[in-house]
């Protein structure tokens, strides 16, 4: 009988944050497929043989890189968002948090890779998505619940919500994003797209008074 296939598994270390650094500028520079595990190294400032006893694969390495940065920007959002405060202020809280990640390097950065290498390895958007995206969407999920508990929001479908109010914030930003449309993310934009989206969203599940 044949053994059962193991996965190759993170090994963290003295230098695991700075082979993260170093990988994140290269595959946010070179891609996915283009980044050389030799032009990883140089740019952690480790040998190859250190990189890979922390990451036997460049997969697994790019998902750490991305689940790393999702996890920080989520966990800053939820540290930063004040659970009585009123819905219109944590809308625009979140609305602004999710335009920025859309529109920063990073963001664009990694959307570009999952999309180029989808054919190849499927599996790295789907894992982006469930270590990155869905956090955010479940931490609003969560306020989106307390608000409703309060009287402030009447929502059957929290999870519908929450997906509903991301779509709202990438009105006329993202695809100009993905085009390269030069006068994309202007702050007057922005504004106009954060005000539009609360208003969609509190007419369609705010509470009536």
């Amino acid at each position: 009988m044949a053994e059962a296939e193991t996965k190759p598994k993170i090994r963290k270390g003295r230098k695991f944050a700075q082979v993260l650094d170093g990988a994140r500028t290269v595959f946010l520079r070179d891609g996915f497929e283009g980044a050389s595990v030799d032009d990883i190294a140089r740019e952690a400032g480790v040998s190859k043989a250190t990189l890979y006893s922390y990451f036997p694969d460049k997969q697994l390495l790019f998902m750490e890189v991305a689940k790393t940065e999702c996890a920080r920007q989520a966990d800053e959002a939820v540290e930063l968002i004040h659970r009585q405060a009123p819905v219109r202020d944590v809308l625009r809280f979140a609305a602004e948090k999710i335009i920025a990640f859309m529109s920063s390097d990073f963001g664009r950065g990694i959307f570009r890779i999952c999309v180029a290498e989808s054919d190849r390895f499927p599996q790295l958007g789907h894992e982006f998505y469930h270590s990155g995206p869905i956090m955010v969407r479940e931490r609003l999920v969560d306020y989106l619940r307390e608000a409703a508990s309060r009287g402030e929001l009447v929502i059957e479908d929290f999870e519908l919500a929450a997906d509903q109010f991301a779509e709202l914030c990438k009105a006329d930003i993202h695809a100009r994003l993905i085009f390269g449309v030069d006068s994309c993310c202007a702050p007057r934009d922005v504004k106009r797209t954060i005000d539009g989206a609360i208003e969609m969203f509190m007419a369609r599940y705010g509470a009536a008074r």
